[in-house]
């Protein structure tokens, strides 16, 4: 028996094209700001008009959601830990899990070598610098970052 070859043969073409990251971030950022309180918005426009080279975390998911934590020049410790600067109540969280550092005029996040590991959006990382907008996963909670650098 011989085989037939089908007259036919399929193929698939896919079309990937080049698409402006910064743009949809911006409307995701956009949407997030637009989720939270009156008086969030308004910490948020404080803390962007005053030009005082400080951040915000905004936790917008997980048990503490609504907490809002001032970043200095001195930086944060975040983790389990009861000397952590942002204590964060949940197993999936190490007890010395990240810190944020002010180095010049950026915030860089750095992971300690946690057990769940520290993510922007879906990456996981090790060092990053911070932009505003940005999303850090620690554990189940979910922290939007907001700076006037």
């Amino acid at each position: 028996m011989s085989e037939e070859k089908s007259p036919i043969e399929l193929t698939t073409a896919l079309h990937l094209t080049v698409r402006d990251p910064s743009s949809s971030s911006q409307n995701q950022f956009a949407e997030k700001v637009a989720a939270l309180t009156d008086e969030d918005r308004e910490v948020i426009a404080q803390i962007v008009h005053s030009g005082s080279g400080n951040a915000l975390l905004f936790i917008t998911h997980g048990s503490a959601k609504g907490s809002r934590f001032l970043i200095t020049a001195q930086g944060v410790s975040i983790g389990r830990g009861d000397d952590s600067d942002i204590f964060l109540d949940d197993v999936t969280v190490s007890r010395a899990h990240a810190k944020i550092a002010k180095i010049g005029n950026s915030f860089v996040l750095k992971d300690k070598g946690s057990l769940n590991g520290t993510y922007i959006g879906d990456l996981s990382i090790t060092e990053h610098t911070l932009v505003s907008g940005d999303e850090l996963q620690i554990g189940k909670f979910h922290l939007l970052f907001i700076s006037t650098i």
